[in-house]
This record gives C-alpha cells, sequence and structure tokens, in this order.
C-alpha cells in the first residue's frame, strides 16, 4: 500500500487521525505503552474478535509536526510517524524501541530458479518459490541486532523463532508435526522481540490468513502481513517480557481461575468404545491407586456421531453410569464437534435448519461436508443467535452430569477438502465469507459453550479446544491437538507448551505419551513426568495404538508414572496459586526460563527446562536412553535439588544424573511451595492441614484458597495467606479472610526439620 506523504492530522482525545495523499491512518495510545496502528481497508473502525470492551484509556498525547513527520507521545512512548505511515517508537529519552524498514524487500541468498525447473520440481511434489511474495498489507520492521522472537501460539517450533517463517490459519494436519511447518491449530498473532535492554510486542489484530518472517527472509528486517482485513496492530513497550503479556492479556484477556479438579489427571481415549470399558478405566485407576478426577469419552459415546447425543447401544443409561462414576470421584468430559449430522428429525439440525443457523454457499444453499457423522453442515458461530442456541443445547449435557466439553474438529475440520473460502458465514447480522472467518470459528465455538455452561451450571465452566484465535483463554483452556507417541514429540512440546503460555493461554497441555503412534514404556514414563507439570495434565491415545493407561505395560512403568501423577496432586495447591497469579496478570504457569530470568543471556534459547510458575524448575529427560542431562541452573539466585535438599549456586551448569525414575526439579531458592497429601482426587480428603516446604531463610508467598467451584471468589469469597521466612523465622498472616473454610494448622519442613503448627487464623510466627 503506498500510503504517500502526510498532509494533515488531528487529534480527538488519545487518538491521532493522520490524512495522508492516499489513505488517513490512525495511532491511538490505548494505554500509556500501548499504541494501536490502524488503517481502515475493510472496516472504518478496528473490529476485534480477541478484544472486548473499550480498553482505551484516559491517557494525555501530545502529537506535533517535525517538518515531514510527525511525534505522537505520551510519558511513556513516543511514536515518529513518517511518509508512507512508516513509524518509529522510542522511549521518551530517545531509546530506539522499534523502526520501520524503509527499503525494499529482498531475499538474501535466493537462489535464481527458472520456470522449466520449478514445474519439473512441482511434478514431484516439491514446492518452489518463483520470487518474493508480495502482499497487500505489509509490516517491515527493521532488526538492530540480537533479537529473540516469542509467542506465536502453538507453533511446532523453538521457544525462540528467529530464522523462521509462519503462517495463521487454523489448520487439521493428522500427520507427525514438524519444526518447518508454517501453521497448526491455534491462530494467536502475538509475539515478543527481545533483545538486551529491549523489549516490546505486536499483536497483529487481523484475523484473516496472515503471514510473519522472523529473518528468514532477511537479516536485515522481519515482517508481518495480511491479504485483507485491515492494518491493525498493537504495539506494545514495557520494562520486562512479564510486562509485555501483562499488557497483551489487557487487551485480550485473562485465563480465568479453573475449578480445582480441572487440576488432577485426566485419562483418555479415542475411544472407551462402551460403557463397560469406561468403567473399567475408573476401576483400573482405584484398583492401582493412580490418582485421577477426570475421564473422556471421545466421539464413538454418541448416536452415530450426533452432538449432544447418546449412544444408547454403546452406553445404556448413561445418566446413572456419570452419577456413579461421580460418588467415586470421576468427572466426566465428552467431546463435541461443530459438524452437525444432516438428518431429518434430529432434534439439532431440524432447529438449525428451521431458524436457519447454519452456513451457506454462494447460491444460497446449506453448505455440506463430511464429518464424522457424514454428511454434515456447520452452525454460523459468528452470529449472536446461533452461539445461545448452542449455548443452550449444553443443558443437555449438564444435565447429564457431564462437567465439561471438549471442543474438537472446530478449525471447522472437513473430510471433503478443506470449507472453500467463499463459503458464506456472518458476523454477527452482516455476511462474509469462510476467508474472514476460519480463524476465530473455534474461538466463537468455544464462547457460546462457556455461557452456556456457566449458564447452566453456575460453575466455572471447563472447556478444552483445539482451534482457537487470540482471546480465546477466557473461555477455554487448549491441548495441543494430534502429537505422536515420539521423542521429538515430546522434546518440542515443552517449547510449544512456552510459546502459547507467553501468548496469553495459561491453561495448556499435551497428550502425554502421544496420541498417534505406539508409546514405548520408557516415553511414556519420560511423558508422565513433564505431564506433572504441564497446566493440563491428560493421557489420551488414538485408535489402532497400543493401550497406553499405566497399568497396561510392565510393572516399572505403572510405579513411575503412580509417582509422578501423586506428585502432581501434592502440588496441586501451588499449581492453583499460579493460576490465581494468571488471572490477575495474565501471566502463563508453564514458563520457558527467559520469561523469569530474562537478564542471564544463557536462558534466552532454552528449549528443555522449564518454570513451573516463579519457583519451581523442572529439567527432564527428552531423549531416548538418556539417564544423565546437562542442566544450567539461571543466575541471580541459589537452588535446591527437590529430591536430594543439594543448595547449588545459581550460574553455573551442571551434569546430573537421571535414572528412569528421576526427573530433575530445582526449587528456587526463597520459594515456599504449599503442599497437599497424596488423595486418589480433588476432595477426597478434607485438607484443613496445609504442607509447607520452605527453602533458605529468608523468602515471601502469598497462598490463595477458596471453593474451587463457582464464581463466589470475585465477590471476595477467599481467603489468602502470607507466608514469610526473615532471619530464620517463619511467618504466617491472613491477608483476606472471605472464605468460611480455614487451615487448622501446617506441616512445615525447613532447615532439614519437620513439625506441625496450629492456627487461629491470626498471625503465627515461629
Amino acid at each position: 500500500m503506498n500510503y504517500g506523504k502526510i498532509v494533515s492530522f488531528n487529534v480527538e482525545g488519545s487518538r491521532v487521525e493522520i490524512k495522508f495523499e492516499n489513505a488517513v491512518g490512525y495511532v491511538t495510545a490505548v494505554t500509556e505503552e500501548i499504541f494501536n496502528v490502524f488503517c481502515g481497508f475493510k472496516s472504518e473502525t478496528n473490529h476485534s474478535f480477541a478484544i472486548e470492551g473499550n480498553k482505551v484509556q484516559n491517557v494525555n498525547v501530545i502529537a506535533n509536526m517535525m517538518g515531514n513527520y510527525m511525534v505522537i507521545s505520551t510519558s511513556k512512548l513516543s511514536a515518529y510517524v513518517y511518509d508512507d505511515f512508516k513509524i518509529n517508537f522510542t522511549r521518551p529519552d530517545g531509546t530506539v524501541i522499534c523502526r520501520d524498514y524503509k527499503g525494499a524487500r529482498e531475499a538474501q541468498g535466493a537462489a535464481i530458479v527458472s520456470e522449466e525447473a520449478i514445474k519439473q520440481a512441482r511434478m514431484e511434489g516439491h514446492s518452489l518459490s518463483d520470487g518474493i511474495a508480495h502482499h497487500k498489507i505489509e509490516v517491515v520492521k527493521c532488526l538492530e541486532g540480537g533479537e529473540c522472537f516469542y509467542g506465536l501460539g502453538d507453533k511446532y517450533n523453538f521457544i525462540n523463532k528467529k530464522g523462521y517463517e509462519f503462517e495463521m490459519w487454523n489448520s487439521d494436519i493428522p500427520d507427525p508435526h514438524f519444526e518447518s511447518m508454517k501453521s497448526l491449530y491455534k491462530s494467536m498473532p502475538f509475539f515478543i522481540v527481545h533483545r538486551p535492554n529491549v523489549d516490546y510486542g505486536i499483536f497483529f489484530d487481523n484475523h484473516h490468513r496472515t503471514q510473519f518472517d522472523f529473518a528468514k527472509e532477511n537479516s536485515g528486517y522481519f515482517y508481518f502481513s495480511a491479504d485483507d482485513g485491515n492494518l491493525d496492530y498493537y504495539f506494545i513497550a514495557g520494562s520486562s517480557i512479564k510486562s509485555i503479556i501483562c499488557g497483551y492479556t489487557y487487551l485480550t484477556g485473562t485465563t480465568p481461575l479453573p475449578q480445582l479438579w480441572t487440576l488432577g489427571y485426566h485419562q483418555s481415549r479415542w475411544s472407551y468404545e462402551n460403557r463397560e470399558e469406561l468403567l473399567s478405566i475408573a476401576d483400573n485407576m482405584r484398583k492401582h491407586e493412580i490418582p485421577c478426577d477426570t475421564l473422556f469419552c471421545d466421539i464413538d459415546y454418541m448416536d452415530n456421531f450426533k452432538v449432544f447425543t447418546w449412544g444408547e447401544k454403546q452406553y445404556p443409561e448413561h445418566k446413572k453410569m456419570i452419577e456413579g462414576l461421580k460418588e467415586r470421584g470421576f468427572k466426566l468430559v465428552t467431546i463435541i464437534d461443530p459438524g452437525v449430522k444432516k438428518e431429518e428429525g434430529y432434534s439439532v439440525y431440524d432447529e438449525g435448519i428451521k431458524n436457519d443457523f447454519f452456513a451457506h454457499d454462494t447460491e444460497g444453499n446449506v453448505y455440506e461436508n463430511v464429518v464424522w457423522p457424514g454428511e454434515s453442515v456447520f452452525p454460523d458461530f459468528g452470529r449472536r443467535a446461533v452461539r445461545n442456541w448452542w449455548a443452550d443445547n449444553q443443558k443437555i449435557m449438564m444435565d447429564d452430569g457431564v462437567a465439561g466439553i471438549w471442543n474438537d474438529m472446530n478449525e471447522p475440520a472437513s473430510f471433503r477438502g478443506e470449507i472453500p473460502e467463499d463459503v458464506v458465514f456472518c458476523d454477527e447480522e452482516r455476511k462474509t465469507n469462510h476467508a474472514e472467518m476460519h480463524n476465530v470459528y473455534g474461538s466463537l465455538m468455544c464462547k457460546a459453550t462457556y455461557e452456556g455452561i456457566k449458564r447452566h451450571s453456575g460453575k466455572r465452566p471447563f472447556i478444552i479446544t483445539r482451534a482457537c484465535y487470540s482471546g480465546a483463554q477466557k473461555y477455554t483452556i487448549g491441548w495441543t491437538g494430534d502429537n505422536q507417541s515420539h521423542w521429538s514429540h515430546l522434546r518440542y512440546s515443552i517449547a510449544q507448551l512456552c510459546s502459547v503460555g507467553m501468548s496469553g493461554m495459561a491453561f495448556i497441555g499435551t497428550d502425554a505419551g502421544g496420541f498417534g503412534a505406539n508409546c514405548t514404556s520408557e516415553l511414556l514414563c519420560r511423558w508422565m513426568q513433564v505431564g506433572c507439570f504441564t497446566p493440563f495434565f491428560r493421557n489420551h491415545s488414538a485408535k489402532g495404538t497400543r493401550y497406553q493407561e499405566p497399568w497396561t505395560f510392565d510393572e516399572q512403568t505403572l510405579d513411575i508414572c503412580r509417582k509422578y501423577i501423586r506428585l502432581r496432586y501434592k502440588l496441586i495447591p501451588y499449581i492453583y496459586d499460579c493460576f490465581r497469579i494468571a488471572e490477575s496478570s495474565g501471566l502463563p504457569v508453564f514458563r520457558p526460563l527467559v520469561l523469569n530470568f530474562e537478564n542471564d543471556k544463557n536462558v534466552t534459547d532454552i528449549n528443555d527446562q522449564f518454570m513451573l510458575g516463579e519457583w519451581i524448575m523442572v529439567a527432564p529427560i527428552v531423549d531416548q536412553g538418556k539417564v544423565s542431562r546437562d542442566i544450567y541452573l539461571p543466575k541471580g539466585c541459589n537452588w535446591y535439588d527437590f529430591h536430594t535438599g543439594e543448595r547449588l549456586q545459581g550460574g553455573t551448569r551442571i551434569l546430573r544424573e537421571a535414572p528412569l525414575d528421576t526427573c530433575p526439579i530445582y526449587i528456587r531458592e526463597g520459594a515456599i511451595i504449599p503442599m497437599w497429601p497424596v488423595m486418589n482426587y480433588v476432595g477426597e480428603k478434607n485438607v484443613d492441614c496445609l504442607e509447607l516446604m520452605v527453602f533458605g531463610n529468608d523468602g515471601e508467598y502469598l497462598h490463595y484458597q477458596d471453593n474451587g467451584e463457582d464464581f463466589a471468589y470475585r465477590e471476595g469469597e477467599y481467603n489468602l495467606y502470607k507466608f514469610a521466612r526473615r532471619n530464620g523465622r517463619l511467618s504466617v498472616e491472613m491477608v483476606n479472610s472471605g472464605y468460611a473454610k480455614r487451615y487448622e494448622g501446617f506441616k512445615i519442613t525447613m532447615s532439614g526439620k519437620t513439625f506441625k503448627v496450629k492456627f487461629s487464623g491470626r498471625k503465627l510466627e515461629m
């Protein structure tokens, strides 16, 4: 787009309208450190599916022409705007944060390939580029040197994405994933740029197909682009990576506090084919003393794959079955796909047809494609009436006793080729097409599901999704889709989960053990050691693969899996505290080391270690046959080996022995870790005595307690305890006491000693 020269400008509140020769652009100070850059190609104003409500604060903006350019400033950020809508962002002291690249794009090292060679290569299935692809909307920015790139959601890639290119187009890819894949299930067009002493983020809020190139094409710049939609991006400045994530989630929302039982262990398979098989899984969980809260029903529980139905042949008296599972401490989660079976007499289909709730082809007919039920139609979730209808259908499952909904195939996937981009969908009452709504389809489905579960249960909804767009973290958790029982998939899952967390979605997990292919005993053990610390901890496997419930392997595998599932249950109060922080700040639960230690240059590219919150670092084995590994302990603090209690100096590398039953775990000095006793499921035991593990002589920790189910905590019904360790003494203080249930005492382990103390609810020092 050639915007031309600046002609004039006008300031309205915190928004500056800039008239160029060929277009009108806007720079809006959303906050002191967040600027929105906008030019309407498709609509005259911002239209976001990620940002809900008005986020623009009352910001004092100063705008002045300075010869042939203008400066727009708040107290913390300045934008230098030039002809052709080129922008440089600086701090008030003039420090350059980010500059637009003013030269022409040029592919470094590009090979010159003849048309004949391109044709020959394509005959064998190779994809060769015939030159630089230009796009309607392109933003090209300079590399200043030393940049790392983080974020972009669930891309199957490294934590630092420099040198790679990506695409935002939600894609159902059942084949094994690999690091050069440009797109996967989720579209989160937000990334963080980190270089020495400078951090910033960019959220390109364009839900059409978009592209991102992080210095793959040219080492002098990076760019993002789109062929449709608007120029609409948010430049987020800050003092740290953490502050950038907080700014982004200020815009798009944070992950709400989940129900406590959702933090337990989940067991699933495609599929437990019938009632008997599902109940046998429950029996074996309790028989083998494996803690477990949740079982899943994949697509085979339905009547001919019709959503919101049960197949009475395979699951007779399903309500009675669900109630029986509940009495034994199990919750049941069922899968729901968007594809509705085309079948007259089937109420969901009939209601949708009657009310014109499904997408249409360009001729005005209801669009059909094939999914699990066969010929299927697709709800048009862009319309409020359709979302309300879908929300009301959740009552069917809630009345049956189902505890959560698993939204799958919602890219949306289809078997008779991808849904054409010209299929007619709606954005409320405005007709548009699949090209515009594709990336937000899964998010809108989840929003409808969330509203329905909340309305019909009164509890915090538990919804899992495969596909979504930025901002969906307000309504759903995510998992990384159809991974494989491959060591490489275990290894890459760490970076993948870190990237999703840094992109705003704090509740995320993988299929532990791998979904496709056959898991080995060793791989399952190592994967369960990682799963112990992932926010969503589920073992899930596919039809045609071996069963991978822990008892289906040998006794050693069972013992190791049980050991780490039990550790997970001990850590639930700490993990719940991490989620409280996630809701209030937007910071992820599962973190790369660079998030907590960004000033340590040694951690910027570490892909095989991670942090659980602020205090626990995990360095798992992710390679077949290894029984030891090199571990880096970040500088700035000392560390304690969780297994041995050994105190180690930060800023050093160590070699740690790690036999199959050992996952290296380290606790940051100053930590006070709350723990529960082992239990078979959340709520089995009344925890009136909280265990505290204290590491070091100085530290402080806030621990949160509520009923773990509903939204009463938002009205102040929660307890907040402050634990402080100073000069060898520990104090306990209740900062907030809005929840009737309180701990009667604490079991404390510190300085190598364990003792119990009673707590009256007032301040306690020892």
